[in-house]
């Protein structure tokens, strides 16, 4: 990003601060105590943001220097996962690391056939897991149950039942998410690799 559209985004960010507010120029010019003719003009691009006008328009709309000159890029909207791959499952990690971290963990999952499941492929941990299908049919087992999850479906159950979670009739898609203890368990069972 060059320092003329970072210049540009820090104005649209101060002037959508103060409108978010619901504050006239005059409102904010007083808080940060420069002229609101000048206020005005950095606005709009007619005049420079000098470092102590960026300091008093910060903390006057109540962020951070750091936050009003952040660059904007598609990285911090854009999440391009990649492909992890074992027998019968692929799984593409959708969190950020940071999101991960507070507690949840979203993954799209593709099952095969091939993937071992049921009476012997059992994991039992703490947490919870929810998932919906996105296109095929789940053979979820649980505990002495067999269910059948369909397209649109979705299921969320307890991990300290034994569970696994199968495709039925051929490949199922699936968009699942952990707790902070499912993802630890299912990192730890496929040795620290995205959950399986």
């Amino acid at each position: 990003m060059s320092q003329a559209e970072l210049s540009d985004v820090v104005r649209q960010r101060i002037r959508g601060l103060r409108q978010a507010r619901g504050w006239s120029l005059d409102a904010l010019a007083t808080r940060c105590r420069i002229s609101p003719s000048t206020l005005s003009r950095i606005e709009t691009g007619h005049r420079r943001i000098d470092l102590d006008q960026l300091v008093g328009l910060a903390r006057a709309l109540d962020t951070t220097i750091d936050q009003l000159v952040e660059p904007v890029d598609d990285a911090d909207v854009i999440i391009r996962p990649v492909r992890h791959q074992e027998a019968g499952l692929t799984t593409w990690v959708l969190s950020r690391d940071e999101a991960r971290h507070g507690g949840r963990l979203v993954a799209k999952m593709r099952i095969t056939p091939e993937r071992r499941t049921g009476p012997g492929h059992l994991a039992v941990h703490p947490g919870r897991e929810w998932f919906t299908v996105l296109a095929g049919a789940a053979l979820l087992h649980l505990g002495d149950r067999r269910m059948t999850v369909g397209v649109g479906e979705a299921a969320e159950f307890s991990t300290m039942i034994p569970h696994s979670i199968g495709a039925l009739g051929g490949p199922v898609e699936i968009l699942t998410m952990f707790d902070q203890d499912g993802e630890r368990a299912h990192a730890e069972s496929s040795g620290d690799a995205p959950p399986g």
